[in-house]
């Protein structure tokens, strides 16, 4: 009975590549034909093993920043780079609300190196939007991409304890000391207990400069959280 459902919903809605539209044989994640599954930019080694910034060629090793003025989380992690076809999809799902393509871009998170690498959490924490901004968009897609790449662990995802208490303007346009600048004190952990001595993922959609996740890093242990792990679906390289 499953198996004719499925055909029929593929009769009536018949897959299609979610960059470039193309009719696809099967329903089956991800939602990309061969010649655009092969143009998804995973994040590998060599690359900071601090931060994760990707480099051309060599070896694994600190980047400039984490040499000279360490970040407050422990590792940070991007599946994918911040580029085509990626970066338009998390631009439908962000800005667009489109939700068609979240679950083959938490399906690449999920199989890329940078996830595989991350510890056992004791709670997993979104970067929370501004109740303004959320009322206005609809739903924080971090929170979304939490709950498609872990699945199996909603018991600790937590989208209550680290809040958003001032509203910034939009980092896209903005240089890193701006961005720097316009985040820092707009978060705070309510109920400090709750990430006292607590392993804490904390997941975003993309990590550009890392201000925004350093600053809830920041704020997350000056609470008192033992370790600050970053996980973003992608990164600009």
């Amino acid at each position: 009975m499953h198996s004719l459902l499925a055909a029929c919903r593929e009769l009536v809605f018949p897959p299609a590549c979610l960059a470039c539209g193309r009719r696809l044989p099967l329903d089956r994640l991800p939602l990309l034909c061969d010649g655009c599954h092969q143009l998804i930019p995973f994040i590998r080694s060599p690359r900071c093993p601090c931060c994760g910034l990707p480099y051309a060629r060599g070896e694994d090793h600190l980047c400039g920043v984490c040499l000279t003025k360490p970040y407050s989380f422990s590792l940070a992690r991007a599946a994918l780079a911040y580029q085509p076809p990626i970066a338009s999809l998390i631009g439908a799902l962000k800005f667009q609300g489109l939700m068609t393509g979240i679950a083959s871009l938490a399906g690449l998170a999920v199989s890329s190196h940078g996830f595989r690498e991350l510890g056992d959490p004791d709670l997993i924490l979104p970067v929370p939007l501004h109740p303004k901004r959320l009322r206005r968009r609809g739903f924080n897609q971090a929170l979304v991409l939490a709950r498609f790449c872990f699945p199996d662990r909603g018991r600790i995802i937590d989208a209550s304890t680290l809040v958003k208490i001032s509203p910034t303007v939009p980092q896209t346009q903005l240089s890193g000391t701006e961005r720097r600048r316009n985040i820092s004190g707009s978060f705070s952990v309510k109920q400090s207990q709750k990430v006292k001595n607590k392993r804490i993922l904390l997941i975003d959609d993309v990590f550009t400069t890392g201000s925004t996740v350093n600053e809830c890093a920041r704020v997350l242990r000056r609470a008192g959280a033992a370790r600050v792990e970053i996980f973003t679906l992608a990164r600009t390289v």
